[in-house]
């Protein structure tokens, strides 16, 4: 291609990079471009909630117009501003890398309380334009309040250091690319598994007219395949349920070892509580209209569910069923006695690390009152030990919630990070030791065995339509007299507690994430 192609972009600090990225993108292939600025209706209507402009054309619409004129070559956008269907004579010839699509919390300092889950005090002002971040982050913190919030990301910034809000929310990804200073906030990143992203968050879009085949072809060579894939299932969810209404939407597709992985979430209004689904694939080909399928109304859902723990009817996954009024019989069927009633100081001093594994060895632990050096790290296997680890005003500086459902997938990377080090390993009495047997030569393992369970004897029989079972001592004390009845669908957290099931003969299901948001995923994704 011998002509110096025209790059058209919004002027913002974002907008620029992204622009002058293509561009870099394009030098590096012997392509030479110059960038030209041009204002849209989102740069110029700044009373309208962002919710109201995303996805809609208001980012767009005038690069679009220019791009069809011939006055530009092509248009770089942020994909998650692009509608769904391509004006009549462009189409997307290229897409980036994926930035990290997780979102930021961004909290002032005086508004951080680590003992609650964000770290973000009650009744903490958020301030957001996103339905989808509403809705999500309510279903999280139900105590929290919102304020609309527009502008580029330096005046969004700007608001929260003159205290018009507690925090603000904004996509990891455009922070990350014009690495902006916020060394005088609190952040907190929430993984896209856990607050789902919008379709195609942290993605960049370069469209052109349909019939430049020259330049389309000399774009492949920067095109990013395996993303397009991907995103194609968000963006045709956004597409399916643009259909029928305008929810607050949250679609997130990975590929993660051969499979694609995909979590959305849906609400009625910003204040409803979403239904999440988890679904994974060999191929993305039909994975969102399956999706979709999940989502109709007329589908059934239990009636009944039993879960083999105290359950809080406040908590994520008692808001859940209570919303779709299923009725819960809780109960635990074990009991837990420690086995230590103090703990050695000199033991806790060599320590670099401390990993738990489950909720109750966080609190056994912690009941001890151990004094913990400041140097000494804290691991946790995901979010459920993440907020209970709060309670004790400690932030988990390695968790494994992103890692997905394999304790062994989660030892390997954590063993990366302590090779060489003192790792003490609080646990229960008989437990499988995954993460221990998963450590290097070079890592030196306390093994610290301070609570052990006793099954309780005689466990009534459930008639529920769904069992959950939170560990394998659970699964022990129920079918020691009692047998599943056909029909009766069964949850496992954890892979430990999937293999007790499995030796029994069973079928399971086994959510992404061993904690509350995981079983409502896995509820609502159970076929009838």
């Amino acid at each position: 291609m011998n002509r110096t192609l025209i790059i058209g972009t919004r002027g913002s600090e974002l907008a620029l990079w992204q622009a002058n990225f293509v561009k870099d993108r394009l030098a590096e292939i012997g392509i030479q471009a110059t960038l030209k600025i041009i204002k849209t209706q989102g740069d110029i209507i700044q009373h309208l909630r962002l919710d109201k402009l995303e996805g809609k054309g208001f980012f767009t619409k005038e690069l679009e117009e220019e791009l069809l004129s011939g006055s530009i070559d092509l248009a770089v956008h942020s994909h998650k501003d692009l509608p769904t269907k391509n004006p009549p004579g462009l189409i997307i010839a290229a897409v980036s890398e994926r930035e990290n699509p997780a979102e930021l919390l961004i909290i002032h300092k005086d508004c951080v309380d680590l003992s609650k889950r964000l770290s973000l005090k009650h009744n903490a002002t958020i301030g957001t334009s996103s339905n989808r971040r509403k809705a999500q982050l309510l279903s999280i913190r139900p105590d929290l309040e919102f304020d609309d919030l527009r502008g580029n990301l330096q005046t969004r910034v700007q608001k929260l250091r003159d205290e018009k809000y507690d925090a603000i929310m904004l996509a990891k990804a455009g922070i990350a690319r014009i690495n902006m200073e916020l060394s005088d906030f609190h952040l907190e990143e929430i993984a896209p598994v856990e607050l789902i992203p919008a379709p195609a968050q942290g993605v960049l879009a370069i469209q052109i007219r349909e019939n430049d085949q020259e330049l389309f072809d000399t774009l492949q060579s920067i095109h990013n395949h395996e993303v397009a894939e991907a995103i194609a299932v968000e963006r045709k969810v956004l597409n399916l349920f643009d259909a029928g209404c305008h929810a607050p939407l949250g679609s997130y597709c990975r590929k993660k070892d051969g499979k694609y992985q995909s979590w959305t979430s849906i609400a009625d209004t910003n204040e409803d509580f979403p239904d999440r689904v988890f679904l994974t694939s060999d191929t993305t080909e039909g994975m969102a209209e399956k999706i979709f399928a999940k989502y109709d109304k007329q589908r059934k859902l239990p009636s009944s569910v039993f879960i083999t723990r105290d359950l809080d009817e406040n908590s994520y996954l008692g808001r859940y069923l209570k919303k779709h009024e299923i009725q819960v019989d809780a109960r635990s069927l074990i009991r837990i006695f420690p086995t230590i009633n103090k703990l050695d100081s000199f033991i806790l001093k060599r320590a670099d690390w401390i990993f738990f594994n489950s909720k109750n060895a966080i609190e056994h632990f912690f009941n001890l009152e151990p004094l913990i050096l400041k140097k000494t790290k804290i691991a946790v296997l995901g979010r459920g030990s993440e907020s209970t680890l709060r309670k004790f005003n400690r932030i988990a500086d390695f968790s494994g919630d992103d890692l997905g459902i394999e304790t062994a997938d989660i030892a390997q990377e954590f063993s990366k990070l302590v090779d060489g080090k003192t790792v003490l390993i609080p646990r229960a009495e008989g437990s499988l030791m995954t993460i221990q047997k998963s450590l290097t030569e070079n890592t030196k393992v306390i093994d610290m065995p301070i609570y052990e369970t006793v099954i309780e004897e005689q466990v009534d029989k459930t008639n529920a339509e769904v069992m959950i079972f939170t560990s394998p001592s659970n699964v022990e004390a129920y079918f020691k007299e009692n047998l599943a009845d056909p029909g009766q669908k069964i949850i496992c957290i954890g892979h430990s507690t999937a293999k007790a099931i499995e030796a029994l003969g069973l079928t399971y299901t086994l959510p992404f994430s061993p904690d509350e948001m995981g079983l409502t995923e896995a509820i609502f994704g159970l076929n009838y």
